[in-house]
């Protein structure tokens, strides 16, 4: 069975966290939520991970964005590791909660088993993934990445930039966007919207097509114009 993926509905689980018992919908409430998952306590790259993720945290928490962890050991596990991660990571402190999986249950009901690794049991352990739950509840964006490779958080706050200002407005960010720079006016909005909702106007990028689809606005205006307004 496939992992969670863009569109599907974030299950409403009851959880066991560093943090006590939850239910995984009360916890994302109306903000947006990163869920990233770890095959086990005490590994290498998964301990640089969370200590980044720490040192982020308030670079997120400036997006309204929560962090939620996910491990298959549990909680004193986790305790114990997290003095680990937070010595590495200069102190920075792990402040979100990570939900304890030692039964194997939990990665069953989120579809998020790796189809290779296990750990030294024998035991199938979760996929290293990376999900950005909207405030519906729904997968917004997926990453998946190997266990020999660790995650960009500078992308992943690109990402979340991204995704909330495509939500607000009917644009996209294209390729390298970075926040500040043009986006790109979605094509369900016609030539003349297009005027009414980006006063600031527009250029249209001039293609052997002669098709009008690529328009670019300053994204900068766009901000400034929520800020004021």
């Amino acid at each position: 069975m496939p992992g969670l993926t863009i569109g599907d509905d974030l299950p409403n689980l009851e959880v066991e966290t560093t943090h006590g018992k939850m239910k995984l919908h009360d916890y994302v409430g109306d903000s947006y939520t990163i869920l990233f998952s770890h095959p086990g306590d005490f590994t290498p790259v998964c301990t640089t991970e969370l200590g980044m993720m720490a040192a982020y945290s308030s670079k997120f928490a400036e997006r309204g964005v929560k962090l939620l962890g996910f491990s298959c050991d549990d909680v004193h596990s986790h305790k114990e590791w997290i003095k680990d991660i937070e010595s590495y990571n200069n102190g920075h402190k792990v402040t979100y909660p990570i939900i304890a999986d030692p039964k194997r249950e939990l990665i069953k009901e989120l579809n998020m088993v790796d189809p290779d690794e296990t750990d030294s049991s024998g035991q199938k352990v979760p996929s290293r993934a990376l999900h950005i739950v909207g405030p519906d509840k729904k997968i917004r964006l997926s990453f998946l990445y190997p266990a020999s490779t660790g995650r960009n958080m500078d992308e992943v706050l690109r990402v979340i930039d991204s995704l909330q200002k495509a939500s607000k407005h009917k644009i996209a960010t294209p390729a390298n966007w970075k926040p500040g720079e043009p986006v790109v006016i979605s094509p369900s909005v016609s030539n003349e919207q297009a005027k009414e909702m980006f006063p600031q106007g527009y250029d249209t990028a001039n293609l052997p097509s002669r098709k009008d689809y690529l328009r670019f606005t300053n994204a900068l205006y766009i901000y400034i114009y929520i800020y004021i307004y």
